[in-house]
């Protein structure tokens, strides 16, 4: 018999990055919440809408084994500080949060995807790679767009 999953929330695991950009929250800020700018470094988006509870998907390339579809839902907002939303593909549902942080020369970022389950390991190192490969990119969008 296999036992049923009833995964207290201290048993689940969390992603955590930590990024210093020389870049002004408002602009980070934008590149968490534009569409146009979020397609440029994370995923083509779909019915954002940036009120709390608003559901949206982002879309990516169908590849085996998924569909290429994440379901979101926004679960605090709070202008150029906080950013949150679930992450759902497939049986990996987990809260992606970002903090924005203003310093002397730009804005701390603080990404945190927190709800792996145990057995979900491979899952969990295949989100720190994507999460490394993005933020790479986002990293050289603000850089793109600095003025």
């Amino acid at each position: 018999m296999i036992p049923t999953g009833k995964t207290a929330q201290s048993q689940t695991e969390s992603l955590s990055l930590e990024f210093d950009l020389r870049h002004s929250p408002e602009k980070v800020w934008r590149a968490l919440t534009d569409p146009v700018l979020l397609v440029e470094w994370l995923l083509p988006v779909v019915d954002l809408k940036l009120e709390p509870g608003a559901a949206f998907t982002f879309k990516a390339q169908p590849q085996p084994g998924w569909d290429g579809v994440v379901n979101c839902r926004l679960l605090e907002l709070e202008a150029q500080r906080k950013l949150s939303y679930t992450w759902v593909v497939g049986n990996i549902d987990t809260v992606v949060t970002f903090t924005l942080t203003p310093t002397a020369s730009g804005t701390r970022l603080s990404l945190v995807q927190s709800g792996f389950k145990p057995d979900q390991k491979q899952n969990f190192a295949g989100a720190r790679y994507g999460w490394k490969m993005m933020s790479e990119k986002l990293v050289d969008l603000l850089e793109r767009r600095s003025h």
